[in-house]
C-alpha cells in the first residue's frame, strides 16, 4: 500500500534510532511501526517548528482531530493523507491503544506552553505523556504476555529514553528557550543560569547534577527492560535495539557528561548496527 510506504519513507529518513529496531519486525509489525512513528513524528514537528504558539495550539486540535475520526473508523482509503491512511489500516489490524496520540499531544502542548517542572514527579508526568504513550502504542502492534504489566514496564522503559534525550539535548533546548530537568535540582546543584552556554558560574555542581540524572534514567531502563522477556523474539529485538541505543549513549553521557554543553552526543552508525544485531541475536542492553 503506498500509504505504508510513505510512511517507511518517513521512518527512514527521521528515525535516526529507531529505525534500526523497526527493521527486525517482520513486515506487517514493521509496516504499522512506521504508520505510528509517521504520526508521532508529525505531531513532534508541530511542537519543535517556527509556528506562533496559537499556530501550534491549532495544529494540534487538528491532529486530534484525526485521531478521532481513525477510532471512528471514518477514514478511506481514498483520503489523501498517507499517514492517517495507513494507521487507520494499522488500528484495523491491531489492538492499538489510540488514546497513547492524545497523551503525545497532551505532552507536546506542554511544550507549546512552556510549562516547568518543579519536581521529578512532575517531570515524569511528562515522560509519560511524550515517551511512555510511544511505548505502550507499540505494545498494541507487538503484542506481549501481559498487557497490564507490559504498559507499565513500556511506560517506564519510555521514560528512561526520554530522560536519556533531555541529557542529551541540554543545550539545545536551552538555545530555544526549554528547561526539562526539574527545578528543584537545578537549584541543588547551583545551575539555575541554564545551559545556553557552556561556561557554568562558580560553585555549579554540574557533575553532580548529570550523576543524579543518569542515575535516575538507569534505574528506569532496569524496570523498563523487564518487559523484554514479555515479547515475542522480533519484538523482543526490535525493543531491545532501540533500548540498547540509547542505554549506550546514556553512558556516553555518564562518561563524558560535560560534552552535552558543547553539542549533541551520537552513536556512530556502525555502533547502532550492532547493538540492534545483538538485540536480534537476544541480548540485553
Amino acid at each position: 500500500m503506498a500509504a505504508y510506504r510513505y510512511c517507511e519513507a518517513v521512518t527512514a529518513l527521521q528515525a535516526r534510532n529507531f529505525s534500526y529496531g523497526i527493521r527486525l519486525l517482520p513486515e506487517p509489525k514493521r509496516l504499522a511501526m512506521s504508520a505510528l512513528y509517521a504520526l508521532a513524528r508529525r505531531i513532534d514537528d508541530i511542537g519543535d517548528g517556527d509556528l506562533p504558539a496559537d499556530r501550534k495550539a491549532e495544529q494540534l486540535l487538528r491532529t486530534r482531530r484525526l485521531v478521532d475520526e481513525i477510532r471512528s473508523g471514518e477514514v478511506s482509503e481514498d483520503d489523501t493523507d498517507p499517514v492517517k491512511v495507513a494507521l487507520a489500516d494499522t488500528a484495523r489490524r491491531f489492538p492499538v491503544p489510540l488514546g497513547g496520540f492524545d497523551e503525545l499531544i497532551d505532552g507536546v502542548e506542554m511544550d507549546v506552553r512552556g510549562v516547568e517542572y518543579r519536581t521529578y514527579e512532575e517531570l515524569k508526568v511528562y515522560c509519560r505523556c511524550v515517551a511512555g504513550s510511544i511505548g505502550r502504542l507499540s505494545l498494541g502492534v507487538y503484542g506481549c504476555a501481559d498487557d497490564e504489566l507490559g504498559a507499565a514496564y513500556a511506560d517506564t522503559l519510555g521514560r528512561a529514553l526520554q530522560l536519556t534525550n533531555i541529557l542529551r539535548d541540554l543545550r539545545e533546548d536551552a538555545l530555544n528557550g526549554r528547561t526539562y530537568l526539574p527545578t528543584e535540582d537545578l537549584a541543588r546543584f547551583g545551575c539555575q543560569q541554564g545551559f545556553a552556554t557552556p561556561d557554568l558560574p562558580p560553585g555549579a555542581d554540574f557533575a553532580g547534577l548529570m550523576a543524579h540524572q543518569v542515575e535516575r534514567a538507569r534505574e528506569a531502563f532496569e524496570e523498563g527492560l523487564r518487559l523484554l522477556p514479555m515479547l515475542d523474539r522480533r519484538s523482543r529485538a526490535c525493543t531491545a535495539a532501540m533500548a540498547g541505543i540509547y542505554h549506550r549513549l546514556l553512558g556516553r553521557i555518564a562518561a563524558r557528561p560535560e560534552e552535552v554543553l558543547h553539542g549533541r552526543l551520537a552513536l556512530p552508525g556502525w555502533e547502532k548496527a550492532y547493538v540492534a544485531l545483538s538485540g536480534l541475536a537476544g541480548g540485553r542492553p
